[in-house]
């Protein structure tokens, strides 16, 4: 179904070409004088050296043509040129019958659907989930709903650090703490156990202090910390760095405590993504790159791309329409180790074997730009992936607390997600548990539904690139442009219909069942809704091809605020005339249609009651 601005630019098209002109003239706009008009067309100011008459006369032509046009309730020419228009209730009313009775309420779907590989998430391996993962996870979750409604199909991966020198430091920490373990007996020959030697508790505790161990500095004689480490800190990172080398050349003992490491991280991982309501359908991790590494790298070297520099092996790429420096892409050290962007490119091959996808799509922190750039253009210039294949990178910003720093804990440290979903079910929790008409069952069940959507809205409604301040009252308010407000619209709309249909002894009806019983009265607020709703295809196909969930933010909000100038002018419960009061349930199911399916496309949902 084409957008109100295409149904309209297609009218004024045909009338340019019946009045000789151009059909590439009639491209039709959102008025910015919508004190004047509605919609507005600024062809015939394109149109007047084309033709070499003064725009006015040209406009004048059009407007002249479609003086009979039901689509108008009217249309002029006004100096110097523009066309100004404003929709009759016939066509309006059409409009969005259409949408009523359509699937996904005119939205097209990609033809033909292309298949699209989402890496989000980043978790690592062995460490809990902190407000670091969070902008990932949410914006990932919101791409891969929109694609999969606009019909594409989808694969997200989380894509875990599960290879690196963190497991090293957990496997060393281990030993010291429990020597006595089988893993680190080199005699050894029987099947290793199948419980890990650990909880998640303990292994969540393992790694901060093997990590604080492998840094310990020296001190001064007055007890100042130096830059130097400690000898024992050393021989610890050497030890740690030791055991990395081992798993990756998968010596049993070490594969076998990380197996143990892995099991249980991704149980808890998967916890704490549900709370957030986000899941992926891939869960590999940088350690399903190793068996492609080793044939990608002496491709590339005999192909020419790879050569050595300082001991270790680049790919140049720098291309001559750079403006600034881009280093060459480093995939192997001078030790032989691998680096992010060598697993990255193989995870590319492996998922180009498996999956052949038309595009990729990478959602990290935006400092990851240079580190994406380089290996794209590896991944084109060596062939991994096909000349049309599109790989695209979204670097978001840094969630900040009110003092405009990256948020932390009071202490200073980085807070746990999950402590973070708490915390701010906990604020909805103080701000509606005094609400007498719902159980205490309905309140808590609501404080993490509402919580969730003062979460994700309040980061989705930024532009994913630009940082913003993490503010829990703010996120937390219901007026205003957040999450609650949008939820309670919703419940309000919901509370309406269901007192109407008890009221009339009927069943609920869908807004594709109720599309005949549109109409419009004409009233400012009504109208005023009913413009919003027909821009719903319009606003889902830009944050699709813009990568761009704020869009539908600031869509739902602005739909939530024209439905409450309505609500607050119209007595809908209370219309003594029937078929105007159908007109009206009509319409607020449609709304409530609208910003449900949106806001899912967001990734949270609205309660029945608040």
């Amino acid at each position: 179904m084409q957008t109100i601005c295409e149904q309209i630019s297609q009218i004024l098209s045909s009338a340019f070409v019946e009045c000789g002109y151009d059909a590439d003239l009639g491209k039709v706009s959102l008025s910015n004088r919508p004190d004047l008009c509605e919609f507005q067309c600024n062809g015939a100011m394109a149109g007047a050296k084309r033709y070499k008459k003064a725009p006015i006369v040209i406009a004048k032509d059009v407007v002249d043509k479609l003086q009979a046009s039901t689509a108008f309730s009217s249309i002029e020419a006004v100096m110097p040129g523009f066309i100004n228009m404003t929709l009759s209730q016939e066509f309006l009313v059409n409009f969005l019958a259409s949408m009523a009775k359509n699937e996904k309420y005119g939205c097209e779907t990609i033809n033909p659907p292309k298949k699209v590989f989402l890496d989000y998430g980043g978790a690592n391996a062995a460490k809990p989930l902190h407000v670091g993962h969070l902008r990932s996870a949410i914006i990932g979750e919101s791409y891969k709903r929109i694609h999969r409604y606009m019909g594409n199909t989808v694969w997200g991966d989380v894509h875990l650090g599960d290879w690196g020198l963190q497991m090293g430091l957990i496997i060393e920490e281990l030993r010291d703490r429990k020597p006595e373990l089988c893993y680190f007996d080199p005699d050894f020959t029987g099947e290793y156990p199948s419980e890990p030697p650990f909880t998640m508790a303990e292994l969540e505790e393992i790694y901060p202090t093997a990590s604080k161990k492998a840094k310990e500095t020296m001190v001064d004689e007055n007890g100042v910390p130096t830059k130097e480490y400690t000898p024992s800190a050393i021989a610890f990172a050497k030890r740690a760095h030791e055991a990395t080398v081992k798993l990756q050349n998968q010596d049993p003992a070490c594969v076998a405590i990380w197996k143990h490491i892995m099991a249980l991280s991704k149980v808890d991982l998967k916890r704490n993504y549900d709370n957030l309501q986000v899941s992926f359908d891939i869960w590999k991790g940088e350690s399903d790159s190793k068996p492609y590494i080793d044939d990608m790298i002496q491709a590339m070297i005999d192909r020419g791309l790879a050569y050595e520099s300082q001991g270790a092996l680049v790919v140049d790429v720098m291309e001559p329409s750079d403006t600034k420096e881009i280093p060459p892409c480093l995939i192997r050290k001078s030790d032989g180790a691998a680096l992010y962007a060598t697993s990255d490119l193989a995870t590319i091959i492996e998922r180009q074997q498996q999956y052949q996808p038309d595009e990729y799509i990478y959602i990290a922190d935006k400092r990851q730009e240079m580190h994406f750039t380089q290996v794209f253009r590896v991944a084109k210039k060596a062939k991994i992936v096909p000349t049309n294949c599109q790989l695209h990178f979204v670097g978001f910003g840094t969630m900040n607390g009110k003092d405009g720093k990256p948020f932390k804990t009071r202490d200073g440290g980085v807070m746990r997600l999950e402590h973070l979903i708490r915390q701010i079910q906990m604020a909805v929790l103080e701000k509606t548990k005094e609400n007498q008409a719902l159980s205490q069952e309905e309140i808590q069940n609501n404080a993490q539904i509402i919580g969730l959507a003062a979460l994700k809205y309040g980061d989705l409604s930024n532009q994913a690139t630009k940082d913003y301040i993490f503010d829990i009252d703010r996120f937390t308010a219901f007026e205003g442009d957040t999450g609650p407000y949008i939820l309670y619209t919703i419940v309000r709309i919901k509370s309406i219909l269901q007192k109407y249909y008890e009221q009339k002894g009927l069943s609920y009806q869908k807004a594709c069942d109720l599309a005949a019983t549109l109409q419009i009265t004409n009233r400012p607020s009504e109208r005023d809704l009913c413009l919003i709703l027909t821009r719903y295809n319009e606003c889902i196909k830009a944050a699709y091809e813009e990568l761009a969930p704020h869009k539908i933010c600031g869509y739902v909000f602005e739909v939530a605020n024209r439905f409450n100038k309505f609500y607050h002018d119209t007595k809908i419960l209370g219309e003594e005339d029937q078929a105007t009061q159908a007109g009206f349930i009509a319409l607020i199911t449609l709304t409530k249609e609208i910003l449900e399916t949106s806001i899912a496309l967001l990734g949270f949902e609205a309660p029945n009651r608040m």
